[in-house]
This record gives C-alpha cells, sequence and structure tokens, in this order.
C-alpha cells in the first residue's frame, strides 16, 4: 500500500500514546508502520535528497498537529506523552481523527490560522477555488516556521542556564552588535550581582554597552514587575541606561507596563516567541534545509 498520509497517522498515534506513558518520538515509527502494513521498503523509503524516511517524517506532523491540538504534549525533548484531552478523545472511540475533528479544539485553531501577531492572512491550507497555490504554500510556510519556533524553544529550555546565556549572545552578535572580529564569549563577563547575566556592545567601535539578562524559565513561569526592577536596579548601579531581558517564557502586564515607563533607562523586553522568532530570522540554532524559488514572467523582458 502506498505510505499513508499524516493526518492518517493522527490516530493511530494518538492510541499509541494512549498508555499515558512517556515515549520518544521514534519509537512510534515501528509501531505505526506495522498498523498500516508497511514493507521494508515503504518503511525506508526517504524523502527526496533527505536521510530522513518519509513515514517518519509525516509521523512528525502528525505530532505536531496532535500537541497543538492540545491532546499530546512534550513534558522533555523529543518526548510526548497523552495528555487528559488526549484520554477523552480516546474514550470517545473515534473511527478517524484528521484536521476538520482538531479544529473544535481552539489552540489548534489559532495554529492553523495564527491571526494574531503575524502578518500572514488567514487561509485555509487546503487548496481550494478561493486559493491560489502561492498562497497556500505562504500559509504552510508560516506553519512550519510556527512549528519550528516551537521546536527551538523546547531545546533551549533542555539546555543548561550557561548555554542559554552564550546563546543570547550568540543572537546579538547574529544581529549586528558588538564586533564581527570579536569572540563571542569575550562579549560577556559574570557580574555575580544576581541582575545582569552579560554585556555586549552596541555597535563595532564599542561607543555604548548593552547590558544583558537572560531567564531560561519555564514556559507557565511569567516573568513579573519585581525581575524587572531587579534588573534596572542593578543597570542603575553600572551607571547603565540601556538593558535587554530576555526569556523563554512571558511577561506580565506589569512587567511590561514598568519596563516602557522607565524615562532615563531603556529596557527591551523579549519574551519567547520574540526570541524563537529572531532565532530564526538571524539563523541562530537554525539552518537552511530547502528553498523554493517561485519564478513569474517577466514582462520587461518581452515586447508589447
Amino acid at each position: 500500500m502506498a505510505i499513508p498520509q499524516y493526518n492518517e497517522m493522527m490516530l493511530p498515534l494518538l492510541q499509541f500514546m494512549g498508555d499515558g506513558l512517556e515515549h520518544h518520538v521514534k519509537e512510534a515509527v515501528e509501531p505505526i508502520a506495522d498498523y498500516f502494513g508497511l514493507t521494508q521498503d515503504e518503511r525506508e523509503f526517504l524523502r527526496p535528497n533527505h536521510t530522513q524516511s518519509l513515514v517518519r517524517y509525516r509521523l512528525a506532523w502528525s505530532n505536531t498537529y496532535l500537541k497543538k491540538a492540545g491532546l499530546l504534549m512534550s513534558p522533555r525533548r523529543g518526548y510526548i506523552q497523552i495528555t487528559e484531552r488526549g484520554l477523552s478523545v480516546l474514550e470517545s472511540n473515534p473511527s478517524k481523527l484528521d484536521r476538520n475533528d482538531l479544529m473544535q479544539f481552539p489552540s489548534f485553531v489559532e495554529f492553523i490560522n495564527p491571526s494574531q501577531n503575524d502578518d500572514s492572512e488567514e487561509i485555509d491550507e487546503t487548496e481550494s477555488s478561493e486559493n491560489t497555490p502561492e498562497e497556500v504554500m505562504e500559509s504552510n510556510y508560516h506553519r512550519i516556521l510556527h512549528d519550528l519556533a516551537d521546536q527551538l524553544l523546547e531545546s533551549v529550555l533542555s539546555a543548561t542556564p550557561s548555554f542559554f546565556e552564550q546563546l543570547v549572545v550568540d543572537l546579538l552578535l547574529a544581529m549586528g552588535y558588538g564586533s564581527a572580529l570579536q569572540d563571542a564569549g569575550q562579549a560577556t563577563r559574570q557580574t555575580n550581582d544576581g541582575g545582569i547575566d552579560g554585556y555586549i556592545q552596541e555597535d563595532q567601535l564599542g561607543l555604548d554597552t548593552i547590558y544583558i539578562q537572560a531567564k531560561r524559565w519555564a514556559l507557565d513561569n511569567t516573568v513579573g514587575r519585581p525581575q524587572i526592577q531587579g534588573f534596572v536596579g542593578s543597570l542603575m548601579g553600572e551607571g547603565a541606561t540601556k538593558g535587554v531581558f530576555i526569556t523563554t517564557s512571558s511577561y506580565s502586564k506589569g512587567a511590561i507596563e514598568y519596563a516602557k515607563s522607565m524615562q532615563n533607562v531603556r529596557v527591551i523586553l523579549i519574551d519567547g516567541q520574540q526570541l524563537a522568532k529572531l532565532m530564526i530570522e538571524h539563523n541562530v540554532g537554525v539552518s537552511i534545509e530547502k528553498t523554493y524559488s517561485i519564478k513569474q514572467i517577466d514582462e520587461n523582458y518581452f515586447p508589447d
């Protein structure tokens, strides 16, 4: 038989995870292949120009969709576990589980149509008479970036605090701060004052300094106003006027308002989602897998 599509794998994947235990994603590959009765050649069939099997690739997207719907979760990097919502779905004994079934969950709808903080238009992923192939491709491109951002945050949270602090400096260097001739490790220092993790020169000539606070906190651990006040106090102690507070989680309303209210000290707040987007934009912790060029007729080339 043909290798099943990712949507066909969603129900058997959820059923496999029904034992409630943590499983590495790769543990599900063979059980899913057995479920569909795939031959050895089908199991080993590789994606074009890749070393990853097509079964593993499509299963990864099934996993992504189920996580976005809240049926699965990632307790740690590379591992998945069924949620209470996922168990509830299984208890209903569904005969199928596809994208349309997942649309009942708001978190999945937001993933499919990321209307907030996104410049892209809301475009259904299926090709229809209303959507051009280019529009469908653009919609799927934004969806891939959304999933990549989640994977990045998951990877960052599994790393050490010292790695995260170095990652922050690497990102700022990639964004053009500091000197390209300066070693990234020399761009930081530990101040041991509890409020500043390091610093980086604002420009290549070192005319000004930006101080950094990096908090590798769990996604549900919100940074509040007290943490920002402590950072501002540390900046003042250094005689500094510019600081960047970066966290993998998010900020409370009070923290955001306090940072904006500062007159003589400017503090930029970067939360987890912004951090991931900046890492993608500046190629920190990611690599280009494939590029597509969409070409059109050059009207200036041809005579009228």
